[in-house]
């Protein structure tokens, strides 16, 4: 068994991050979570994007204390013992696998409104888009991470671009009235904004790789969360300013707003950064993903052949391998019945909310500064509010606790394969 290789700086870090939470979910949920809550849905983006601060730099202070590829799984094994560490494993299993191929189908969904294509295309297009995630980072972590970032800085243009070109359309008059539909849309939102925001724990999974962590982890967070707060709600400022969403436009919210801009050619340009937005997120999930998997593996939840690295890239292949089972799985069940979108994410954001819900609780437990425990506690609090708003999505996470117990009673994953 080799050891992962430190090869990542805090760019390669920054780069991971914005590329991990920058996701599919800007193409679609500022005019989606408008359509649901009105301008009012705005606070939540605001709300949300502040409220992510203290949970982004809780993650980071564990991945600076606690190295270690499995991410939340390892605080909360450090934290509250095996079993817990086991059961953050299994719902982690539950969220890549659906989400990845989540975020590719709302991707290529942009390519197929403008190139027309059909819906197999269009699932064969978000099939190619993971099978390239899976292939460079099966190559190596400062490919993977080279990648990202480029990716990364050509995003952070294109949608600053974007929120400038769009704001000469922007009416007043669009923010009222500012509670159309009362407050309860304004709390189902912010369940499903969870989406948008999810990915700050995969830094953590990388953390392993980095050069230096104790520097290169909090700044790249630091930059990251920057990037990413200003341009999510610069992009909902403009979507409500030009109301540019309603009933017919949540599939492509992003490009209605680029065409107000620059007409029915710039909307191509999104075409564009939609394959690069998916790409980006899909590339640093499968990255976190594996090492999870790989570090489950080592610490004995999950079979031991997941816990080999290639003898030369030095990555988790045999995860990486077998991800691709799920992904084709998802896509057969998308190409036979498509999801409604609203459900589509909604799902794997209970898993992500419950899955920060123990990490903040691990870093209450852990971090011994006042400031840092006061930021989990926050962190905590506030991702509780946002379960109680997931409805029936919640007895997801509840069913893959239950089957993490029962594995638990009975013990098969330390099988040699």
């Amino acid at each position: 068994m080799t050891t992962l290789k430190r090869a990542l700086t805090w760019r390669e870090g920054a780069g991971f991050t914005v590329a991990a939470v920058l996701g599919s979910g800007v193409l679609v949920l500022p005019s989606l979570t408008a359509t649901m809550a009105g301008p009012a849905s705005l606070w939540v983006w605001v709300l949300i994007s502040l409220a992510m601060i203290p949970i982004a730099l809780t993650l980071g202070q564990l991945a600076v204390r606690y190295p270690d590829a499995g991410g939340i799984a390892a605080y909360v094994r450090e934290a509250f013992g095996t079993f817990s560490g086991r059961v953050i494993g299994y719902l982690y299993l539950a969220t890549v696998p659906v989400a990845a191929p989540a975020a590719a189908v709302i991707g290529m969904d942009y390519v197929r409104a403008f190139l027309h294509w059909s819906w197999p295309l269009t699932i064969g297009g978000a099939a190619i888009i993971l099978a390239g995630a899976i292939m460079a980072n099966y190559l190596g972590v400062e490919l993977s991470g080279r990648t990202a970032t480029i990716i990364v800085v050509i995003i952070a243009v294109v949608m600053l671009a974007a929120v400038i070109l769009a704001m000469p359309h922007m009416n007043s008059r669009s923010f009222s009235p500012w509670l159309p539909h009362g407050w309860i849309p304004v709390g189902q939102s912010l369940a499903l904004l969870f989406w948008a925001f999810v990915g700050w724990e995969m830094l953590g999974h990388m953390a392993e790789e980095f050069v230096n962590p104790t520097i290169d982890v909090p700044r790249s967070l630091a930059l990251a969360i920057m990037v990413i707060d200003v341009l999510y709600v610069a992009v909902s400022v403009v979507t409500i300013g030009t109301h540019t969403y309603g009933p017919g436009k949540t599939g492509d919210g992003l490009a209605q707003l680029v065409g107000l801009g620059l007409g029915r050619e710039g909307m191509a340009v999104i075409v564009v950064l939609a394959i690069l937005v998916t790409y980006g997120t899909i590339h640093t999930y499968v990255a976190g993903f594996s090492r999870l998997v790989y570090a489950q593996s080592r610490a004995g939840d999950l079979p031991l052949a997941f816990a080999q690295l290639h003898g030369r890239f030095r990555t988790p292949s045999r995860v990486l391998i077998a991800l691709a089972v799920p992904f084709v799985l998802v896509l057969v069940v998308e190409w036979v019945h498509p999801l409604d979108l609203s459900q589509l994410i909604v799902w794997p954001s209970a898993i992500f909310i419950v899955l920060y819900i123990a990490a903040m609780a691990a870093g209450w437990r852990l971090l011994a500064k006042p400031r840092h425990r006061a930021a989990a506690v926050f962190g905590l609090g506030f991702s509780i509010v946002a379960l109680s708003f997931v409805g029936w999505a919640l007895v997801l996470p509840l069913v893959i606790i239950a089957a993490a117990w029962v594995e638990g009673k009975f013990p098969v994953a330390a099988t040699k394969m």
